[in-house]
């Protein structure tokens, strides 16, 4: 996909599989009421923020050089981003929450390149490139925050999912479009919601991707720092929302300080956020993110980090205390006395060592799945990782020698030895044997004409996460959602429109224009009454200059107020915002 965009350094390190989710921007489709529209958040937005946001949010919005006049150009945001050690990539909607996280893990920003459209204009539960471009670009200028989000991106991303994450992600997916996309019928909204609140509702017990993801919204998306009396936004989903960054300064919303806790909160993308969590400072959100992952089976393998493998029906990976990891779809675990004593894997599996498939050991070699005993031999204190050469042949653990191993646990091991496989630091890693059996009590493991038997070595289970240890052992270029975003239908009242929008920002930049601001008003007026933006355009270039143009588009602008009194605040906001301004 990196061949129809401009790429650069940071761009050229992502993986294949994370590049099959990279759209075109194709800047030439936002229409000029599409401009209009960033524009009127980005002007409300910065003189609004400019009191309630972090002091990083206006700086970020100089460094990453955003225009507050048009919708950014991905090109241009990359140039000046890599100054800050960063890029940004176009997708459509949202994408699965793994590979959004793994994009953060290499310092990129993943920006829906589509806008929300005028009847949406003050919050869109769709990501649109306001939400992102001009909520997420501004704040990773800070770097202390930069850090944690890659930080984030690059623990989140080995979260294990649930079989029932991805059904969510899907059913949010395609709330969020049907929700942004006009003239979707009100019972397809409800039953799309419907759907989401079940699944909400019957997720069973919260995957380390549900509880991940918690963390995610409630600082990356909807965080407030400071203190509980004057929090300030840091929050892209806050700072890009015209109606939730106010709201959510009001006693409306409940502030609780952050904590692990919040992992625990659930969310609803469609409606404002009835309580918000407020940091004390970025360094707090890093502090949190490594409690969190303390508690993933990342850092803590074992019996639990293999059932979640088990329970997820997702590729997974397993690292033994060897250094040996072994990625596939993980099916069974045998326990003894709390420990894993055996896995099995179903399927394609490769087995790698510091993320590089070992030689030999990939998904061509162990094309139907893989099972090994771990830990210890039974009845004696030395673990066979921990054995000296001496130890080994001592053991009879030689090329060429015939054994019978027992494990603790009752595992047991007869055949040949082949070979052994050792890492850098000479531990043995993996025994190769032949005319091998491997038996648990009266149940076979393996058999002798199933063929050569690669016998993992490691006495524990220190690691387990989503996702293979090394991304090119296996086809990850498999993504297919089953709903695409939907783009406005074009008709010649629209174009008509856009036409008007068009004119008045080419008189505002001093370019020529197809009409002049009293043609465009009267044009608003007589084809197109309920559009509201427009006529706050022509006030905004007309008044201090010709005051009968700007009474009359006040007085359409009255006008409309009456016909639409849900859109009553949005004009207030932006003559407000222009008579501000004039006064300043």
């Amino acid at each position: 996909m990196l061949d129809k965009v401009e790429s650069n350094a940071i761009l050229d390190r992502l993986p294949a599989h994370l590049q099959q989710y990279i759209k075109p921007q194709n800047y030439d489709d936002y229409s000029p009421v599409n401009h209009a529209v960033w524009r009127y958040v980005m002007r409300k937005n910065v003189d609004y923020l400019s009191k309630v946001a972090h002091e990083s949010y206006l700086d970020g919005l100089k460094q990453t050089g955003i225009s507050i006049d048009h919708i950014p150009n991905m090109y241009g945001m990359n140039r000046i981003l890599k100054e800050i050690g960063w890029a940004a990539v176009a997708v459509d909607g949202f994408i699965p929450p793994a590979a959004f996280m793994e994009f953060q893990a290499f310092n990129v920003l993943v920006i829906a390149s589509d806008i929300r459209q005028l009847e949406h204009i003050e919050y869109t539960p769709a990501p649109d490139i306001i939400h992102e471009g001009a909520g997420h670009a501004p704040i990773i200028a800070n770097p202390e925050y930069a850090e944690y989000l890659r930080r984030f991106g690059e623990i989140g991303c080995k979260a294990i999912s649930s079989a029932k994450d991805y059904e969510m992600y899907e059913a949010i997916r395609h709330l969020s479009i049907i929700k942004e996309a006009e003239d979707t019928p009100q019972q397809e909204i409800e039953e799309a919601e419907k759907k989401v609140d079940y699944l909400q509702n019957n997720m069973g017990k919260p995957s380390e991707m549900a509880q991940i993801r918690n963390l995610h919204w409630w600082t990356v998306e909807y965080g407030l720092i400071g203190s509980l009396e004057d929090p300030k936004i840091y929050g892209a989903g806050l700072l890009s929302s015209i109606g939730e960054s106010a709201w959510c300064m009001t006693d409306k919303v409940k502030k609780i300080p952050y904590s692990i806790e919040a992992c625990k909160q659930e969310f609803d993308i469609t409606k404002p956020q009835p309580q918000l969590y407020v940091t004390p400072d970025f360094a707090h959100l890093s502090s949190v993110l490594e409690e969190f992952a303390n508690k993933m089976a990342l850092r803590k393998g074992g019996l639990e980090g293999i059932q979640k493998l088990i329970d997820s029906k997702n590729l997974g990976t397993i690292e033994l205390s060897t250094g040996l990891q072994i990625s596939g779809d993980f099916s069974k675990v045998i326990e003894h006395d709390g420990k894993p004593i055996y896995i099995q894997t179903s399927g394609k599996t490769a087995l790698s060592h510091r993320e590089k498939e070992l030689v030999g050991h990939g998904v061509k070699n162990h094309p139907e799945g893989f099972g090994s005993p771990i830990g210890s031999l039974k009845g004696i204190n030395l673990a066979i990782e921990d054995m000296s050469p001496r130890d080994l042949r001592a053991y009879d653990i030689y090329e060429g020698e015939k054994i019978e191993f027992e494990f603790e646990g009752g595992i047991k091991v007869k055949g040949e030895i082949i070979t052994g496989t050792r890492n850098l630091q000479g531990k043995i890693i993996i025994i190769s044997l032949k005319d091998c059996t491997v038996s648990y009590g009266e149940e076979i493991l393996f058999k002798p004409e199933w063929g050569k038997y690669d016998m993992a070595i490691g006495k524990e289970v220190i690691s387990a996460f989503a996702g293979p240890a090394d991304n090119l052992s296996f086809d990850l270029i498999t993504h297919k959602t089953s709903t695409t975003t939907i783009k406005s239908k074009s008709t010649p009242e629209r174009e008509e429109l856009a036409s008007l929008y068009a004119s008045v920002r080419n008189i505002r930049e001093g370019k020529n224009a197809k009409f002049s601001l009293d043609a465009a008003l009267e044009l608003v007026k007589k084809h197109h009454p309920q559009d509201w933006l427009l006529s706050v355009e022509i006030y905004e270039l007309a008044v201090g200059k010709d005051e009968k143009l700007a009474k009359e588009a006040l007085s359409n602008l009255e006008d409309v107020k009456f016909r639409r009194p849900d859109i009553s605040h949005l004009i207030d906001g932006g003559i407000s915002l222009i008579n501000g301004q004039l006064v300043s």
